[in-house]
């Protein structure tokens, strides 16, 4: 990894950081946040590490974080699933409790 994207790396670490700690008081500052990480991000074509794309929505973009603006539910119909529902835009992502057999 080049120089760019360690430097972008750890300015992404630093955004999400600051986002998880002042949500509780201004969720639009967090927000504003996570907006800056991910245009960092996108600019410098790296890839958002798994811990952090969690906490972003999948359909609105916005930062999420369990308890404060988003409900997760586990299913155990068909396949166990983890179903996040986002409080902002009230859509779904499921995602697979169980890894996929690889044949």
């Amino acid at each position: 990894m080049n120089s760019t994207k360690q430097i972008a790396l750890q300015r992404v670490h630093t955004l999400f950081h600051l986002a998880k700690k002042v949500v509780h008081e201004d969720p639009k500052l967090a927000q504003r946040y996570v907006k800056i990480a991910r245009k960092i991000a996108m600019k410098t074509k790296l890839r958002l590490p798994q811990e952090y794309r969690s906490l972003i929505c999948r359909h609105c973009k916005s930062f999420i974080l369990p308890g404060v603006n988003c409900r997760i539910r586990i299913q155990q119909r068909r396949e166990p699933h983890m179903v996040i529902t986002c409080m902002n835009c009230g859509q779904h992502s499921r995602f697979p409790l169980k890894e996929r057999e690889k044949p």
